[in-house]
């Protein structure tokens, strides 16, 4: 009996990352609304209550509202997307080709960051623009991106993987949303956050992103950016693993 051999994990993720991008023919005009448009109105909305507390206070509006367009584009995208494909059979479908599951994940957070990367620019110039706030990109900015981006798509796909409905991922996604952005230092500087909000932080992949956001784009570069990439690989391993062993898949 002749046996053929499955395709490399390379010609995987690619062919399932072209699949996957057609995701923009459906996405986009949200990608529009939530990804761009959201961001700048908050910028606007917090930037007039914060223009008359100093630089400081105007860069974490900023840069919060870029991990805010992260969040929309990646995290709330992606349980979107995987909860859609789970509850169309799509997602059984895909369990019966020579394909590893972790193809499917790592392609659909590929895919997707790629897609947030128009809103990203608009949010990052824009706001900067609105907020007058200076910005001197590093070229680390090319790694902070990815990386802060990878760990909110994973729990993104997990919320999708895990909940019982559609409209129950799209709740727990916008919920997971705001949580992330009240912990920690993300739109508001530390020394302003009531102390348990800021202990909690500490847990919370969106803090490590936003302080690396904000050394890459603004300065000044630390050490800090070190352990903010590393915890950020982390979570984005802990966020895989976790997909991986929810996602229902009858092939192994």
């Amino acid at each position: 009996m002749n046996h053929r051999r499955p395709p490399s994990l390379p010609n995987q993720l690619s062919d399932l990352f072209l699949v996957e991008l057609t995701s923009y023919r459906w996405a986009w005009r949200s990608m529009v609304i939530t990804g761009m448009v959201a961001p700048l109105t908050f910028v606007v909305a917090m930037g007039i209550f914060a223009r008359d507390s100093g630089p400081e206070a105007l860069s974490y509006v900023l840069v919060g509202n870029i991990v805010l367009s992260l969040m929309f584009e990646t995290l709330n995208r992606l349980a979107s997307h995987f909860a859609y494909i789970r509850f169309a059979g799509t997602l059984d479908y895909f369990a019966t080709l020579p394909i590893h599951r972790l193809s499917l994940i790592l392609a659909a957070v590929l895919a997707f960051l790629l897609l947030s990367l128009p809103a990203l620019a608009v949010t990052i110039l824009g706001g900067a623009l609105l907020l007058r706030v200076p910005i001197h990109p590093h070229p680390l900015l090319l790694l902070v991106i990815p990386l802060a981006a990878m760990p909110l798509a994973g729990f993104g796909a997990l919320i999708g993987t895990s909940a019982r409905t559609p409209e129950e991922a799209g709740s727990l996604s916008t919920l997971f949303t705001l949580l992330l952005l009240a912990l920690g230092p993300v739109l508001i500087p530390p020394g302003r956050l009531p102390p348990l909000l800021a202990t909690l932080g500490w847990f919370s992949p969106a803090t490590y992103a936003a302080s690396a956001l904000r050394q890459v784009l603004i300065g000044p570069l630390t050490g800090r950016v070190l352990l903010d990439l590393l915890v950020l690989s982390g979570f984005t391993l802990l966020a895989f693993w976790l997909v991986a062993h929810k996602m229902d898949w009858r092939q192994t």
